[in-house]
């Protein structure tokens, strides 16, 4: 039988692939909203860290207004909070102003975290993962997409702001479609016997221990931050790592982050394909950021151009959806309030979004850019070995 939510499904995915469209706009628009404005290109970076802060403290509370009010109207008010940032931007010319718009966009975003994820894994509970990660290929394909968008706006000398313009259009058309699609009841497992059903009911189960959530969910939490560092260390420092560590030109090692992506979209769409048939969510944690490691590894020592193209091609391929599967991996050892629990991960990735570019910042004009590498083949080997961990307590737990 049909699934009765895949077109809900397509509103909850286009979302996601705006948002891959919004994570660089402003990166995308420095030299423009650094006019705009009348202020220098490192303040109009710390608009990215704003969207970062109001994710972070939205997300103390949007997870449990998931799990009370539901996904619909948390999802859909994030789509009309997404207007106020995509219109105020290229709009306002006060700099405060703008600042506060990109902390509204934080808090869409961890609106649209703490309802969609769970909304997507409560539709397709037998493709959970599949689901989850799936997310990632749409944000992966809408990075990829804005360059060209601008590029096309620049070059019939059409108005950066139509960059903007155009994503608050759309965010508009999917909160109200979303309006008249049917959501799955959320499935917080009130009660014990509803919780063993639940169990029972995903790869039919049994537990023969309790999680903790001091234990197995802190180092869940844990690799919610580190998944995201591990990607996170790549967006902001390829380019630079590639022309002052490695030698290349300043458009080749720009190039790098066009493999990034691509390597990240392929990993995305093989997931979807072989998550919940042929591996398991936790296998993926373990195995990825081990040959992420080598990649690195290699990228360190070679500094030959056909080497680092496919190192750079391997790393996007293997630390994209780690984040998600580590959502995955959380509901699973918690089955009740899906919003809440999976709200504290996303309150660990967004800390990393946060810490990461001011702890390698340090690192790169104390030391130099090539500590960029060794900070993410510290996180790699961290990550490795908290999922190891994570493995273990779940063969102790589920038989």
């Amino acid at each position: 039988m049909k699934n009765p939510y895949l077109k809900t499904s397509i509103g909850l995915y286009l979302n996601y692939f705006m948002l891959g469209m919004i994570n660089i706009i402003i990166a995308s628009n420095m030299g423009n909203l650094s006019r705009l404005y009348d202020v220098s290109v490192s303040q109009v970076s710390l608009l990215v860290s704003a969207i970062g802060i109001g994710k972070l403290v939205a997300l103390f509370f949007a997870g449990r207004l998931s799990d009370k009010l539901g996904r619909k109207p948390i999802i859909i008010a994030g789509g009309f909070l997404y207007l106020l940032f995509l219109i105020g931007m290229p709009i306002t010319t006060n700099y405060y102003l703008a600042f506060a718009f990109a902390i509204t966009a934080g808090i869409a975003n961890s609106f649209l975290d703490s309802g969609t994820y769970p909304a997507l894994i409560e539709a397709f509970p037998k493709n959970a993962s599949s689901a989850s990660v799936f997310v990632k290929a749409f944000v992966s394909v809408g990075a990829t997409i804005l360059s060209f968008l601008i590029s096309f706006l620049s070059a019939n000398g059409i108005f950066w702001g139509w960059s903007f313009f155009i994503l608050s259009i759309l965010y508009a058309v999917s909160a109200i479609y979303l309006i008249f699609m049917p959501f799955p009841k959320v499935d917080n497992a009130g009660d014990d016997k509803s919780e063993e059903k639940a169990e029972l009911a995903s790869e039919k189960q049994v537990m023969r221990g309790k999680p903790s959530m001091w234990r197995e969910g802190l180092v869940i939490i844990v690799i919610g931050f580190t998944s995201t560092a591990l990607f996170v260390v790549w967006q902001t420092w390829l380019p630079e790592l590639g022309e002052g560590f490695i030698g290349l030109s300043e458009n080749t090692a720009v190039q790098l982050l066009s493999y990034f992506s691509i390597g990240a979209l392929v990993s995305v769409l093989l997931l979807t394909v072989l998550l919940d048939k042929f591996i398991k969510p936790i296998t993926v944690l373990i195995v990825y950021p081990i040959i992420a490691f080598v990649a690195m590894l290699a990228l360190f020592f070679v500094k030959s151009y056909p080497i680092v193209m496919i190192c750079t091609f391997l790393l996007g391929l293997f630390t994209a959806g780690l984040f998600q599967l580590a959502l995955t991996v959380m509901t699973d050892f918690f089955r009740k309030n899906k919003g809440t629990t999976t709200s504290y991960v996303n309150i660990a990735g967004s800390a990393a979004f946060i810490l990461v570019p001011i702890i390698t910042s340090s690192l790169v004009d104390s030391i130099g850019i090539s500590m960029t590498l060794v900070f993410d083949m510290v996180i790699a080997v961290l990550s490795v070995v908290l999922a190891l961990y994570i493995s273990i307590r779940r063969k102790k737990i589920f038989s």
